[in-house]
């Protein structure tokens, strides 16, 4: 549900933004709004899991998320639209956090590595299926139904979490850090409002200058408050382990490179080749296919080779992919773009286990909430920057942009997200060394250096 809320609109826009009269920015907020306050809710809401019980907050967590997507539903404008994005995001936040800690906590060994082959390929198969069925919604039902969808699926699985689920919680929680939370989720939303607006309002405006320069500036204060904070959100120390840190890189650079491909490919499908959404979706098979081979067998070999294998030879892989799909024509039929999505669903397959079994297994088990809320804050961060930043590579202007400028804006966004992808692959690699998909023990050296460290600072 997640993850599909995040690709399910991609090719739900055109019909959006025809319905609410919004412009190409109103748009990608749709996208942004969501996954901006998903990240700068994460690891806030990790906390409380860890501290009210893991299941009680996916429970709470589902509720938020389903009323919102009634919300959603029904919105008569792009910005009532957008506010309701992103107080779902809220509540996807709150499942995000708390969904691989169970995870981790109720299984061991081999059964964890199978849970989170699972896990890691059902949020591979909802990249590829979320086109698909927003194209059979949107065509069937309307663009309103993507979203209210939502509402008996959220509903009966919210029952089935307080009915079936086990709850947990750590013995000594770390406290809330509204401060940090709030210093994160500024600058995130005024340097991704920057690169929305930029080619709109122009790159040396006023507004665009003071967003962008106070992002760096509240980045930098969330920073400085985080190193020197008691209790802080997100400490830094953690990133002295190398695992941790390329694990953080490859969950940011993999949604750069991946989760924005397909708006644009929805857009180059719609208003270059005049698809409709249906049609789109299913053009977009290949990759699904691909997703749904692969990923099982990446989950199995995920507990048996180094985390880096799967993850570095999936990045080289979607960087391949890539590379080809920028092979396409304006002149040529969608198939010309087959090759770079078919190698493109299998990078996909690789990298969704074992990047699930990176986030929970490079820090000790008990620390699993704060392990996969701090991957997953950059994962998000990847799909919200990715969007914004591509975008304004992009530079889509419906009713204006001829087949040929799409095509050139697709070339110019797969080059850069392919250099982004092999660049992640390379350090990735080198960071990840021999690291196994295994449980840390609770006193790691590793963390015990990094919690050291933090107390001196």
């Amino acid at each position: 549900m997640l993850l599909l809320d995040v690709t399910i609109v991609y090719v739900a826009l055109p019909a959006i933004q025809q319905d609410l009269g919004a412009g190409f920015g109103e748009m990608q907020w749709v996208i942004d709004a969501y996954t901006v306050t998903l990240a700068a809710s994460l690891l806030g809401a990790g906390t409380l899991a860890d501290r009210y019980g893991r299941a009680r907050i996916f429970a709470l967590g589902l509720l938020v998320f389903t009323a919102c997507s009634a919300i959603c539903g029904l919105a008569d404008s792009a910005v009532a639209l957008n506010l309701a994005r992103g107080a779902q995001g809220i509540g996807a936040a709150a499942m995000f956090a708390a969904s691989l800690a169970i995870l981790a906590n109720e299984f061991q060994g081999r059964e964890r590595g199978f849970a989170l082959g699972i896990w890691g390929a059902v949020t591979g198969a909802s990249l590829a299926i979320g086109p698909l069925l927003g194209g059979l919604l949107v065509d069937g039902l309307g663009w309103r139904w993507i979203f209210l969808i939502n509402l008996p699926i959220g509903l009966l699985l919210t029952g089935l979490t307080l009915k079936v689920l086990p709850d947990s919680a750590k013995r000594n929680p770390r406290p809330a850090d509204p401060i940090g939370i709030s210093l994160f989720a500024a600058a995130s939303l005024l340097f991704v409002f920057g690169l929305i607006r930029g080619n709109e309002d122009g790159w040396a405006s006023p507004p665009i200058v003071a967003s962008l320069a106070a992002a760096v500036i509240l980045f930098a204060a969330f920073v400085a408050f985080e190193r020197h904070s008691r209790a802080p959100m997100l400490d830094f120390a953690l990133f002295r382990i190398r695992a941790f840190s390329g694990t953080a890189l490859i969950a940011f650079s993999q949604s750069v490179a991946i989760y924005p491909l397909l708006l644009f490919l929805a857009i180059y499908f719609q208003a270059a080749l005049g698809m409709t959404p249906t049609e789109t979706g299913l053009r977009l098979m290949p990759m699904t296919v691909a997703i749904f081979v692969v990923a099982p067998i990446s989950g199995k070999l995920t507990s048996r080779l180094p985390l880096r294998v799967p993850l570095g030879l999936g990045l080289l892989l979607l960087g391949l992919g890539l590379l080809l799909m920028r092979g396409v024509d304006a002149t040529d039929a969608w198939t010309a773009l087959l090759p770079g999505m078919a190698v493109g669903g299998i990078a996909i397959g690789m990298i969704s286990p074992a990047l699930a079994a990176a986030m929970v297994s490079v820090l000790p088990v008990e620390e699993s909430g704060l392990s996969s809320g701090i991957n997953n804050t950059f994962r998000q961060l990847g799909i919200a920057f990715g969007v914004a930043g591509l975008g304004a590579i992009f530079d889509y202007r419906p009713g204006i942009s001829s087949p040929e400028q799409i095509v050139s804006g697709l070339h110019s966004v797969a080059l850069v997200a392919a250099v982004i992808a092999i660049g992640a692959a390379v350090v990735g690699w080198l960071m990840l060394g021999g690291h196994r998909a295994t449980p840390q023990p609770a006193e790691s050296d590793a963390i015990a250096t990094g919690e050291s460290a933090a107390a001196g600072g």
